[in-house]
């Protein structure tokens, strides 16, 4: 059997967690700003006590929800079915897919924690906007890496033949899904960021043409 020291770590670390999970829905329906230390513990059916046992104030669980969520999403991306296809292309348009895919839900199911906070907090609280410009730009650069991956499969090559990088190609991506959430915000509907991901999905089909065989090549007029 567990001892009782284990079971109290095991129940405080199950505390922590209810207090995180619940902090990532509540922020993303009200807004840091507007949420209460009393709203994540009626979320989480939990005390203050409780709270302040695992956080020192709503900024430190600010810090905390946002490394959190991004662990979340780094599993949830890190074992999506794209990852798998052996073409980086198809790895790219997959990844665009799967953030369609995952628009289910309530709205705070499915927006961006990271996004949500920094678009209040940048100027007020320096420290959540570093933690959210970090996971955000983590992020951005694992869709850098495919990126450049597909640009290489298909001779793509700044400076020579483009004028753009896989770095922003990267960052565009996310501007994309951030204004994305917003007008799924301002609408109620999760619709309106489905067809911004259709637009971003047409874009990069413009950028990364399918490969020509080589009998498609041979076909072609002199």
């Amino acid at each position: 059997m567990p001892s009782t020291n284990t079971q109290a770590q095991a129940a405080q670390h199950d505390s922590k967690t209810k207090l995180l999970d619940a902090a990532l829905y509540v922020i993303r329906a009200k807004g840091y700003s507007a949420t209460r230390v009393e709203d994540i513990c009626e979320a989480a059916h939990l005390t203050k006590g409780s709270f302040f046992h695992h956080f020192k104030s709503k900024e430190d669980l600010g810090l905390a929800a946002a490394e959190h969520f991004y662990a979340m999403a780094d599993g949830l991306f890190g074992q999506a079915p794209y990852r798998s296809l052996p073409d980086p292309v198809d790895r790219l348009l997959g990844y665009v897919d799967f953030r369609k895919a995952i628009l289910r839900g309530e709205l705070p199911e499915y927006t961006c924690l990271l996004g949500t906070m920094v678009q209040e907090a940048y100027e007020t609280h320096p420290r959540i906007r570093e933690a959210c410009d970090r996971y955000l730009g983590s992020h951005a650069r694992d869709v850098e890496a495919d990126i450049a991956a597909a640009m290489a499969s298909r001779g793509l090559r700044p400076n020579l033949n483009i004028d753009w990088t896989a770095e922003s190609l990267a960052f565009y991506t996310q501007a994309v899904l951030q204004g994305s959430f917003i007008l799924a915000k301002a609408q109620r509907n999760a619709a309106v960021a489905a067809d911004c991901l259709d637009h971003l999905r047409r874009y990069l089909e413009m950028l990364f043409p399918p490969k020509q065989t080589p009998a498609a090549s041979q076909s072609q007029p002199a």
